[in-house]
């Protein structure tokens, strides 16, 4: 279910801070203080206190695969627009060669290629990101550090000046552009802090004291190895996102399940039926699905796996009917999930 987005009357007489926060947060898990950090920067744009001549926002996410610094974006998208789809990304492992950043803003007149070649920064597509309920486009710079050096140094002036000059000479103004840049530097010297492979750290299932500041530390000290200071200091919030804990794992287990849920009503119609997810069952998907290594994605391939695909084979064999309740169980001590199935009675 999509959240509408902003309206322009709550723009102007403005939104709790700490209100945006909380719904990001919930939908954003573990994180919360990643929320509070990129809030600020929506709410200065809204009260039109932003910084002139330069970005709404610049951010550099850090932290492992799979703690939600892409889905950040995707959720402040629907948040502010109604559409998480409403996000101009740039997938930087297309750039890792010199010559693919003249992608970015199209060929100069006169080179071969020229007409063919269509820059992908351009005033129109930011506004395409934008919604009537708010004019603040999202620009996302996905996994940062695979691009080429060239890329780094063409964001410089986007950065500082917010505009960008393109190849046919015209410019690109991002005053109002949220532009988020994701990285996974640091993340396997990370996970060396937290889980080390030998000594008595190794059995400590508790994460040690003040593990937050060294990964934040660990973190930083890559990007400052891997970019320039010029290029570091025009960026307004570097973000260190943690590692998920149990709890946090346990809650996208059941934002997950509600989502196939809502998928089974809207998807199926007339042929939907309802679907219940035992306790057991979920604290099976739960221990299957954590992963140090690849985080929430293991725990969706998971649920995919276990609970999705079986349940695609039984509507697609014929062995559920519109309107039964389909049960998911665990059978204890064993490696799988039980299903059973309850027809309802037609007038109820």
């Amino acid at each position: 279910m999509r959240t509408p987005p902003i309206s322009t009357k709550s723009r102007r007489q403005g939104t709790d801070g700490l209100d945006l926060v909380r719904v990001l947060a919930e939908r954003v898990v573990g994180q919360p203080h990643a929320m509070a950090q990129i809030v600020p920067y929506v709410q200065m744009h809204r009260a039109g206190l932003g910084p002139e001549g330069r970005p709404a926002g610049v951010f550099l996410l850090l932290g492992p695969t799979g703690t939600g610094k892409t889905r950040t974006v995707e959720v402040l998208a629907d948040v502010l627009h109604g559409n998480e789809r409403q996000v101009l990304k740039i997938d930087c492992g297309e750039f890792q060669m010199e010559h693919e950043v003249a992608k970015l803003i199209g060929a100069p007149p006169g080179y071969l290629g020229h007409r063919e070649t269509q820059p992908m920064l351009t005033q129109q597509k930011l506004s395409a990101v934008t919604s009537e309920g708010c004019n603040l486009s999202l620009v996302l710079f996905d996994e940062i550090e695979k691009a080429a050096p060239s890329m780094t140094r063409l964001l410089l002036g986007m950065l500082d000046k917010a505009t960008l000059r393109l190849g046919d000479n015209t410019t690109v103004s991002f005053e109002r552009s949220l532009i988020f840049l994701t990285s996974n530097l640091g993340a396997q010297a990370m996970r060396k802090e937290l889980c080390p492979d030998f000594g008595y750290a190794a059995m400590v299932s508790s994460r040690p004291h003040g593990w937050a500041r060294k990964l934040e530390g660990i973190a930083m000290s890559a990007v400052r190895r891997k970019f320039s200071p010029e290029f570091v200091n025009r960026i307004d919030a570097v973000i260190t996102y943690h590692p998920l804990s149990t709890e946090a794992l346990a809650t996208i287990v059941d934002q997950q399940i509600a989502l196939l849920k809502r998928h089974i009503e809207t998807r199926l119609a007339e042929r939907a039926f309802r679907l219940e997810v035992a306790a057991c069952a979920r604290q099976f998907l739960l221990k299957a699905g954590t992963s140090e290594e690849y985080g929430a994605r293991e725990l969706k391939r998971t649920i995919l796996r276990e609970l999705t695909q079986p349940l695609a084979a039984m509507v697609a064999g014929g062995r559920i009917e519109p309107g039964d309740v389909v049960h998911a169980e665990r059978p204890a001590g064993r490696g799988w999930i039980w299903w059973s199935r309850m027809t309802r009675h037609p007038n109820r």
